[in-house]
């Protein structure tokens, strides 16, 4: 069993999730949730109503609290699994040092104010060493969690040690789980998945089917290989789990909320009623805007981020620009 202590912060779907991981093998799991009203149902019922409320929780095993200080002060590693739109808010309420705290990021998004990756935003906001550093990914569907199916997880961090420790806790028998020391690459694979499954979800909108779906997924898994390489070049297998495996089953599942994203959006709806209709954070709509800066940079080819940046932010007819990028993928 695992003696240090671990804090989640985030009581959404995947925070959700990973907590019903932990009670697996830990007793000693710390659990912040902002809103007082689920936290005490949880206490009461054992599940959350709001996010996958079919993951029991066994609460015996788990401190919640609504005090953000008091789950990082008792907690060797902090797992963050909070929106990264929301992510800046919520941590400026920590008056507690979190520098020689381990943390991990469940986080599939980029960071607004930054325009970073969390792992970024970790290191110069509170000055935690990179080593202490880790990137939570998948392929792995809250919504699976929640039902015990067999799921995998890849845990990175460039101190393997703290790999394996939280690969060890989150392990059960419906988890498995692998390591990695890419914690660059996996988080921004992560990040760029969503903004693909957007597509994904818009092309199956427009009518486009699995022929075409197919060739959008295997021109899409080369662009991450593509800007990954040149934001963080280093030697990986782009065809993991980590990344390929991610990827797939975003773009491709029914539980994906940026699919649903891009499908409501092929089908007419604005981007403002679409995220009131599916109440839940689509991170590819936000991502697409900020690797579309930081590509401004690095000018890495990337027409397919280009093609959803297009229809999202520039107003462009979603069928005359995922036909313009049907005549560009091979």
């Amino acid at each position: 069993m695992n003696k240090k202590s671990i804090g989640v912060i985030g009581g959404g779907s995947w925070g959700t999730a990973i907590v019903k991981m932990l009670c697996e093998n830990t007793n000693n799991t710390y659990w912040w949730i902002r809103n007082k009203t689920i936290l005490d149902h949880i206490k009461s019922h054992g599940h959350n109503p709001k996010y996958v409320s079919d993951a029991k929780i066994n609460i015996s095993k788990v401190n919640l609290t609504n005090d953000i200080n008091e789950c990082v002060e008792n907690s060797d590693i902090i797992i963050l699994a909070i929106p990264s739109l929301y992510l800046d808010q919520a941590l400026r309420k920590i008056t507690s040092p979190i520098n020689k705290k381990i943390i991990f990021s469940a986080i599939k998004g980029i960071v607004p104010e930054t325009n970073s990756i969390v792992g970024d935003y970790i290191n110069n906001k509170f000055n935690v060493d990179y080593e202490n550093i880790g990137v939570i990914t998948g392929p792995c569907h809250a919504e699976e969690v929640a039902l015990e199916r067999l799921s995998y997880l890849t845990v990175s961090c460039s101190n393997l040690d703290h790999s394996l420790l939280l690969a060890k806790s989150l392990s059960s028998r419906y988890i498995k789980t692998m390591i990695s020391d890419d914690i660059f690459g996996t988080e921004y694979a992560a990040v760029l998945k969503n903004v693909i499954a957007i597509a994904s979800g818009i092309s199956h909108g427009l009518g486009y089917g699995d022929n075409y779906q197919a060739v959008l997924v295997s021109n899409a898994i080369r662009e991450i290989s593509r800007f990954v390489d040149v934001a963080h070049p280093i030697k990986r297998d782009i065809n993991e789990s980590a990344y390929l495996g991610d990827l797939l089953v975003t773009a491709y599942s029914q539980f994906s909320r940026n699919r649903t994203f891009g499908e409501m959006i092929a089908r007419g709806y604005s981007v403002k009623s679409t995220l009131l209709e599916i109440k839940m954070i689509a991170e590819g709509y936000y991502a697409v805007k900020c690797i579309h800066l930081l590509n401004e940079k690095h000018n890495v080819f990337m027409p397919i981020n280009n093609a959803v940046y297009n229809i999202l932010y520039n107003g462009i007819s979603a069928k005359k620009e995922m036909e313009k990028l049907s005549n560009i993928l091979n």
